[in-house]
C-alpha cells in the first residue's frame, strides 16, 4: 500500500489527501455536483480522483476498521464504521436536513433518478411548518447561515445568491441528503422537535448522526 501511494506524483499525493480528508470530515463523496456556470450537474474532481485510487483507498480505510461502499444508484462513495460519529449541528440545520430529505423523497417518487431534485426555502420552511417544528420563520440571517452550512457539507446547492435570499430562493438537494436517516425515522424526529417547541427547548443544538446506515446498496 505505501509503495503504490509513494510511486505516485506529489500532485496525485495531494489529491488522494484532499479526497481522505473529505471523507473524514463528511463520510461521504459526491459523483457530481451542481455547476451555475453550466447550470448542470458536473462530474466532481475528487470522485474522479477516488474511483482512479479506489483499491488503494479501500485498503486505506480498511486498516483503520471503515469501509469504503461505492453507490452507483445515486453516485456516491461513502464510508462506515464504529469509530465514526455524527457532528453536532445547530437546531436550524438539523430540521432543514429532516425537512430535505422528506421533500426529496416525495419528489424523487414522481421523477426518474437522474433528474435534479429542486426546492424552495419557501417550501422547506413551509413543510417544517406542517410538523409544527418552527415558532416563526427564522430571521433572514440565521437562514442564510444554515444553508451557507448545508452547502459546505454538500447536502444542497442554493441557486440563487444568499445575498438575496427569500422565500423563493432555489435549492438543488444532492443524493447525500439520504446520509441522514431512513424517512420514517425522519418523520419521528420531527415529532420529536414539534413536541420540544411546545414543551419548551432543552439546548441550541441536535445531533444528527450521519450514519449512512439506510442508503440503498
Amino acid at each position: 500500500m505505501i509503495d503504490y501511494y509513494e510511486q505516485l506524483t506529489q500532485e496525485e499525493q495531494e489529491a488522494i489527501t484532499e479526497v481522505v480528508q473529505t471523507l473524514f470530515r463528511q463520510t461521504f463523496l459526491l459523483e457530481r455536483k451542481y455547476d451555475k456556470r453550466t447550470g448542470r450537474l458536473q462530474y466532481g474532481k475528487e470522485y474522479r480522483t477516488a474511483m482512479k485510487h479506489l483499491p488503494f483507498l479501500k485498503e486505506y480505510f480498511r486498516v483503520a476498521g471503515i469501509t469504503l461502499y461505492e453507490n452507483n444508484n445515486i453516485g456516491m462513495l461513502y464510508i462506515q464504521g464504529e469509530t465514526l460519529w455524527g457532528e453536532k449541528l445547530p437546531r436550524l440545520a438539523t430540521i432543514y436536513i429532516l425537512v430535505l430529505k422528506l421533500i426529496y423523497d416525495e419528489q424523487m417518487q414522481n421523477v426518474s433518478t437522474s433528474s435534479q431534485i429542486v426546492t424552495t426555502l419557501g417550501a422547506v420552511n413551509g413543510k417544517a411548518g406542517e410538523f409544527r417544528v418552527l415558532q416563526g420563520i427564522p430571521s433572514a440571517t440565521e437562514m442564510r447561515k444554515t444553508i451557507a452550512l448545508l452547502k459546505k457539507y454538500q447536502l444542497i446547492e442554493p441557486l440563487d445568491l444568499l445575498e438575496e435570499l427569500n422565500e423563493s430562493t432555489r435549492i438543488v438537494i444532492y443524493p447525500s441528503i439520504h446520509a441522514v436517516l431512513a424517512g420514517d425515522d425522519i418523520r419521528e424526529l420531527l415529532e420529536t422537535f414539534s413536541e420540544e417547541e411546545h414543551f419548551g427547548k432543552e439546548g441550541e443544538t441536535a445531533a444528527v448522526q450521519g450514519t449512512l446506515e439506510d442508503l440503498p446498496e
